[in-house]
């Protein structure tokens, strides 16, 4: 009696085992083995499906993107920068609190890497928050222009700042930090927003 095919292996169920494993323990945190182990798979096998692990966490952030990038370009879609910035804080926020999923967030986890032989996943994380950066600093940009910031702000500082709460978010979101308080420093973090002229006229309107 012939045996029944084998089941096919879901590589995109594997991916999202693996992704969560990298989001919860960071690139370094996570062995071959223990992504085999997790995989259900042996380690030849997690080789032939994936490549290496480089390769593997590479498409792990490719997959991560998907949901991550959303929140940038639909905030950038706001009307005012001020608008656009409170999108970016509070998507960071929905982002790395969600249930049933790790807190924090794998750009920030995962680039916390410290060996030598990690340096090429720490340059290209770094890489891609940078780009991010450019991505906010070109729409700030944008809308100075428009005479939505002020002549003297400065879009890549701005870009820059929110950057800098996005990471402390994920950061505190990881030690723990509530909701409900990320939500509360977002709010403070936007009191330090510069003040616009087309928008105190058109109150006054």
């Amino acid at each position: 009696m012939a045996k029944g095919r084998p089941r096919e292996f879901d590589k995109e169920k594997a991916l999202d085992i693996a992704l969560e494993l990298f989001w919860r323990h960071g690139y370094e945190g996570v062995s071959i083995a223990a992504l085999a182990n997790a995989l259900g798979i042996k380690v030849p096998s997690l080789y032939a499906a994936f490549g290496n692990k480089e390769s593997l966490f590479l498409k792990a952030v490719e997959r991560y993107g998907q949901s991550a990038g959303h929140i940038y370009h639909e905030s950038f879609k706001k009307k005012t920068a001020r608008e656009v910035a409170q999108a970016i804080l509070e998507g960071e926020v929905k982002l790395v609190t969600q249930k049933n999923r790790p807190n924090g967030c794998l750009m920030v986890q995962g680039a916390l890497v410290t060996s030598p032989e990690s340096e090429k996943i720490s340059t290209m994380m770094a890489g891609m928050r940078g780009m991010a950066e450019k991505w906010m600093a070109d729409r700030f940009k944008q809308a100075q222009k428009e005479g939505d910031l002020p002549a003297d702000a400065d879009p890549k500082a701005l870009a820059c700042y929110i950057m800098t709460i996005n990471s402390g978010l994920a950061v505190q979101a990881r030690s723990g930090v509530s909701k409900a308080r990320l939500k509360q420093v977002v709010q403070i973090a936007l009191q330090n927003w510069p003040k616009t002229i087309n928008r105190q006229t058109q109150k006054k309107i």
